[in-house]
């Protein structure tokens, strides 16, 4: 039997809408669930702040809404969270003008300046406090790329000590195109080997033939220390899902991204975690191929070669979403969903790891 608890809920506190949820469970086992609040509407762009709740009880209540990150009357988004080894949380995430969209920036009409840069910050008392974010962008982010975006979801401390953050970017086009055809999403990762302080880029997947554009990713780190990336795509190729591992964590790729089409999902951002004991690699997302809708975490016990379906939380309208390791026994789901409509609530789900072996 699952619990389900509601942390965000659209019109309430001040945002018309909450999206893009990211979740980690700190040293201590407080669980922070991130996400955008966003002020007037439910679009990309406009007055974004990254929200957040704390729970201290696996996700069954929670705390009082924080605001984290704010960019005046601009945006602050995509938050990507990774608990360090050290107890720090750092918070990677992106910030433009409120009138850059996403359009408008793929096209090459936003400046450099109101266009998607990149920044961090950190908490060093379980997310109730942070520090002044810091920006990174000449670091991770190349001077042709456009659009920009980091997971969304949460990023991870590999055993190396290695940070690694996914990220996505689009290139400028050629001939003709605008630059708005899918074809122009690409991929890359953050990485940082000084928990933070210092940032560069690992792999860059850029493939502009159509047949696979890396877009929102998500990765993992396997047992045998490889790293695992499942990426969004809606190019022509089988299926909306693409993956690829990498031997040197994040620096370069095996191979380039290829079709995942094992998972059945929409064109929507997923999120991966590799549970230990026992070995699961997870995935979550929507499982409706044309909608999004029917929320299901698949399993995989070959580092992401095959899945299986394992929980469907139900038949309704689902999203975004995120997973964490709640506790030893539970393995935690924060989504967006609702029963009209998938941007209605971000929920959260704890699920018995039994129900997934």
């Amino acid at each position: 039997m699952t619990e389900a608890s509601v942390p965000f809920h659209a019109g309430l506190e001040g945002y018309a809408s909450y999206r893009i949820p990211a979740v980690v469970a700190t040293g201590t086992g407080t669980l922070l669930a991130f996400c955008e609040g966003r002020v007037d509407s439910a679009a990309d762009h406009g007055h974004i702040d990254i929200v957040l709740r704390r729970s201290t009880d696996g996700g069954r209540t929670w705390g009082p809404l924080l605001t984290v990150a704010r960019n005046g009357s601009g945006l602050a988004g995509n938050p990507a969270p990774v608990v360090l080894d050290t107890g720090r949380v750092l918070l990677v995430h992106v910030r433009a003008a409120g009138t850059a969209t996403e359009d408008a920036v793929m096209r090459g009409q936003v400046g450099p300046e109101d266009g998607r840069r990149v920044w961090v910050q950190h908490s060093d008392d379980d997310g109730l406090g942070w520090s002044a974010p810091r920006e990174i962008t000449a670091q991770v982010k190349r001077e042709d790329w456009r659009w920009y975006a980091t997971t969304p979801g949460h990023g991870l401390q590999l055993g190396t000590g290695r940070i690694v953050v996914p990220g996505n970017h689009s290139l400028p086009p050629s001939g003709t195109d605008t630059g708005t055809e899918p074809k122009y999403y690409t991929g890359h990762c953050l990485l940082s080997d000084d928990r933070g302080e210092n940032w560069y880029l690992g792999y860059v997947d850029e493939n502009t033939d159509g047949y696979i554009n890396v877009n929102e990713t998500s990765a993992a780190e396997l047992p045998d220390g490889r790293v695992y990336f499942n990426t969004r795509t809606d190019s022509r190729s089988p299926g909306h899902r693409a993956d690829a591992h990498s031997e040197d964590g994040g620096r370069t790729l095996v191979r380039p991204f290829r079709p995942q089409a094992g998972l059945v999902a929409p064109v929507c951002q997923g999120s991966v975690l590799q549970l230990r004991d026992p070995d699961l690699l997870l995935f979550s997302g929507p499982a409706d191929p044309a909608a999004r809708a029917l929320m299901t975490v698949r399993v995989s016990i070959d580092a992401g070669v095959t899945w299986r379906p394992a929980y469907t939380v139900d038949g309704l309208p689902a999203g975004y979403c995120d997973l964490v390791r709640a506790d030893a026994d539970t393995a935690g789901l924060l989504y967006e969903t609702g029963d009209f409509g998938a941007y209605e609530t971000i929920a959260f789900r704890r699920v018995p790891v039994a129900a997934l072996a």
